[in-house]
């Protein structure tokens, strides 16, 4: 992201302070100003931004920009199709790519403008990489069949080891599942091969032996027209083995009925997804707990909800206060 641009001579364009500083435009007024034309962001941050409304990217010119770009982690189809239309104005690409920091490069990602783009799906591995959905045994799944993401041959960025700990670096990447490169992601593909990530494989809730994405969940939440972010996590349940709590956002500012809009969203995901899928638990909140880069940090809120309290590393959280109010 850094290197990489200014390695090929691309001009990068850097400011200080929040999107939200001096108002919800600052984006949008770097990019009319400074004529941007590729922007590459978080989902987290795109739906941050959705739920303030159109008007504040519709009072800018963004006819600069060519080509957007999503990164960090799954895109709900919700906000992929509001960052196509209201700020590329559907005429500009989306690039959803999918890598790590161990990959060293994008791989799997739609060529911009050549591959045809399904919103929330990050499309087809790039020439070269040879990626593939597999089964605890390392077989592949059928189509639509969720699994563990896999590289099976090896490329030219890879990582080689753990600095200092190549024990580590076997056993986390390569005897999960041996001889290949074990992502730690969940995902499926459809008939097509198109590959839909469904975020990391701890971040899959179990309800009484139905596997269920949190991406999955979330995404339904986030179809509602009254809810403008959500985050999903599984907490113990004597019953079912985990329970879907759910950590919601809303648009504007009410006023709400929250009992009743919290059964109304129960029954949505139900509708949407499932009865089984139907969360046990909604909590309305003002703000979710991300990074400074704009993920969410789930393993906070599952801390949360199983024991009210936060003992994990919180160094690259964005804004303490937001636990503080969790936890309250």
């Amino acid at each position: 992201i850094v290197y990489g641009p200014l390695s090929v001579g691309a001009t990068s364009v850097l400011y200080e302070g929040a999107p939200d500083t001096p108002s919800w435009s600052r984006w949008w007024q770097i990019v009319e100003r400074y004529r941007v034309t590729i922007l590459y962001t978080s989902p987290t941050a795109i739906r941050t931004l959705l739920r303030q409304g159109d008007e504040w990217p519709q009072r800018h010119d963004l006819s600069s920009l060519r080509l957007l770009g999503s990164v960090g982690e799954p895109i709900n189809p919700a906000a992929w199709e509001w960052y196509y239309r209201i700020i590329g104005k559907g005429r500009c690409p989306i690039v959803d790519t999918w890598w790590q920091t161990e990959t060293g490069a994008i791989m799997i990602s739609p060529m911009p403008g050549a591959t045809p783009l399904k919103p929330g799906s990050a499309t087809l591995p790039l020439p070269g990489v040879v990626a593939d959905v597999v089964d605890q045994d390392g077989q592949p799944v059928p189509p639509g069949q969720e699994g563990f993401l896999v590289i099976r041959k090896p490329w030219p960025s890879m990582l080689r080891t753990i600095w200092g700990d190549p024990e580590r670096y076997r056993q986390q990447y390569w005897e999960r599942i041996p001889g290949v490169y074990f992502t730690g992601d969940a995902a499926r593909r459809d008939e097509d091969g198109y590959f839909w990530i469904l975020g990391r494989v701890d971040d899959v809730i179990n309800v009484s032996g139905h596997r269920l994405s949190t991406m999955e969940l979330e995404s339904a939440l986030v179809k509602h027209p009254l809810v403008a972010e959500a985050a999903v996590v599984g907490r113990p349940d004597e019953l079912t083995g985990q329970a879907i709590c759910a950590f919601v956002s809303l648009k504007g500012s009410g006023p709400w009925d929250y009992d009743q809009l919290a059964a109304e969203l129960r029954d949505w995901v139900a509708r949407e997804i499932g009865k089984f899928a139907r969360p046990a638990e909604i909590r309305f909140v003002e703000a979710l707990p991300k990074t400074r880069s704009g993920k969410i940090m789930r393993r906070l809120l599952r801390e949360i909800v199983t024991a009210r309290e936060v003992t994990g590393d919180v160094t690259t959280l964005e804004d303490f206060g937001v636990i503080q109010r969790l936890i309250r």
